[in-house]
């Protein structure tokens, strides 16, 4: 009886271990939002996105108000063609809204954040953000300051 127990104790430690694996990998993939709630693409143009994924928060005041839904390169202008999907409830985004790429600490994943400009109207289906930030590269800040250095010597 006892060797009976310890075997279901044991089996239910090894059963809650392996979910706890489940939810760490669910959270680290970002893949914790499965619900696909109804909103609104807008699309943004970047020179430079760095390592942006699909899937990456769209954050605006530091609250999540979509995410990055598609990737591609513009055929006209060579830039970064990213397709943003903001939820519903955040239909009151004017249309002068600024887009920056941030990325979250020192060697985080990148994000999307916004910043409300002063307009009446609103960002709708399909709308294009006009004013967008590019992504900082850290190899390309250290060039630049490696070159600045030899140049004025």
């Amino acid at each position: 009886m006892q060797s009976k127990s310890t075997e279901i104790t044991v089996g239910i430690f090894v059963a809650v271990g392996i979910a706890a694996l489940f939810v760490l990998a669910m959270k680290v993939s970002n893949f914790t939002e499965f619900n696909d709630e109804e909103g609104y693409q807008v699309v943004a143009e970047f020179e430079n996105i760095g390592g942006l994924k699909v899937r990456s928060p769209v954050t605006m005041a530091g609250v999540r108000v979509g995410r990055v839904s598609d990737i591609s390169l513009s055929s006209e202008t060579y830039n970064a063609k990213v397709t943003l999907t903001l939820y519903g409830k955040f239909n009151t985004i004017p249309t002068d809204t600024a887009a920056s790429i941030y990325t979250a600490g020192l060697l985080g994943e990148q994000y999307i954040g916004l910043e409300a400009g002063a307009e009446d109207d609103y960002l709708q289906q399909d709308d294009i953000i006009d004013l967008t930030q590019p992504a900082l590269v850290l190899e390309k800040m250290i060039g630049q300051f490696l070159f600045s250095k030899t140049e004025g010597e």
